[in-house]
């Protein structure tokens, strides 16, 4: 049997949690102890240099009771409109647990368009690794106020497997009311056995994951398991874990017992795979001999190395990036429209701002989004 993953190796961590841990069902409001707990877990592994993206649901439950909709089953426009109410008192839960900690949280809405959108996917990928890096603990919910029944992504087990393969994190954390998986649902069968380590997600292992419980969550184990595979297909390890203990995140460092989604070896490469020779170029960026040297060394291209741009292109679009004798360096997804590119082409990063009249990124290409070919 492989070795389960460990968080002890984990350096940037997403951790989604339910309604139902996050919201005190009798008294309909946030479980200030267990959150306060959780923000203890996340100001630790920021304190050993982790980066923790917390997935928090709980916005429409938080808003049932004083709008009066406690019925089990509400309209599209009422978790709406709970969701308007119940949002800004997710929010404030987490700003005030983890502010005890001197940590920043940091509230994002997304759908399931912003994921599948190029230029939108960039633009929240950008976001929340700015975030990141300013020290900030984004907390993301689906934006129930504007999602519709057509592009919802229906749980947020799967906004967050889609968050932790957008992010490019090592370890998935799905906090849930069971500690992982079951050969069968072990309230109904005895005889089912708890499984460790999942190394590969057969149709057998699919077809453990049942139908989803009633009540106000849309997830169960088989949205996990659906997660499981969106998670693991983008080499992101992923653990289905019990959420109760008041430091779960700590009892799971601890070695408490949860099930650990082997992440695929080859999905972290698909990506450059896809990048390198997938998609046709829309344009060139011819670069100097000392931008020609920092790639070979695995260095982002900077606008300063950029001697001309030709083709017509938009941010996110692939660009082939040759030397001034014309031969292929690389290929990657450029982080500017190509009359932008132009403008700063040559010119150092610390003047860009004053060029574009606005502040982009200091790269031309990101290293993470650039595939150089072998030389």
């Amino acid at each position: 049997m492989t070795a389960p993953p460990s968080l002890a190796t984990a350096r940037r961590i997403v951790v989604k949690i339910g309604s139902a841990l996050l919201v005190d069902e009798a008294t309909a409001a946030p479980r200030a102890a267990w959150l306060a707990g959780v923000a203890a877990d996340v100001a630790a592994l920021r304190a050993r240099g982790v980066e923790v993206v917390l997935v928090s649901s709980g916005a429409i439950a938080l808003a049932r009771r004083v709008l009066g909709l406690t019925r089990q089953k509400l309209k599209l426009e009422e978790k709406q409109a709970a969701a308007a109410v119940g949002q800004i008192r997710l929010a404030g839960a987490w700003a005030e647990a983890l502010a005890a900690h001197g940590l920043n949280a940091a509230q994002l809405l997304l759908t399931l368009e912003d994921s599948e959108d190029r230029r939108r996917y960039l633009n929240a990928r950008e976001t929340i690794g700015t975030l990141l890096a300013l020290g900030c603990i984004p907390v993301i919910n689906e934006n129930d106020t504007v999602a519709t029944t057509e592009i919802r992504f229906g749980d947020n087990d799967r906004l967050a497997a889609r968050v932790a393969a957008m992010i490019s994190a090592d370890a998935l954390v799905l906090l849930s009311d069971i500690d992982g998986l079951y050969t069968a649902d072990p309230r109904r069968d005895p005889e089912a056995r708890h499984l460790p380590v999942v190394e590969r997600l057969t149709p057998e292992i699919m077809a453990m994951g049942g139908e989803p419980p009633p009540g106000y969550s849309s997830g169960g184990m088989r949205t996990k398991l659906i997660a499981a595979e969106v998670a693991t297909a983008a080499g992101c390890a992923m653990a289905i874990a019990l959420g109760k203990p008041e430091r779960p995140l700590q009892a799971l460092e601890q070695g408490a017992r949860c099930t650990w989604f082997l992440g695929a070896e080859e999905g972290r490469s698909a990506r450059k795979r896809w990048i390198g020779g997938s998609m046709a170029p829309l344009g060139v960026l011819v670069v100097d001999a000392g931008a020609a040297r920092a790639l070979a060394r695995g260095s982002s291209l900077l606008p300063a190395g950029v001697r001309r741009v030709d083709g017509a292109f938009h941010r996110g679009d692939p660009v082939s990036i040759r030397d001034e004798m014309g031969a292929e360096l690389a290929r990657g997804l450029v982080a500017y429209d190509a009359a932008d590119a132009a403008r700063i082409a040559g010119h150092r990063s610390e003047a860009l701002e004053s060029i574009l009249g606005w502040r982009g990124r200091d790269e031309m290409v990101h290293r993470d989004d650039l595939v150089v070919r072998p030389g």
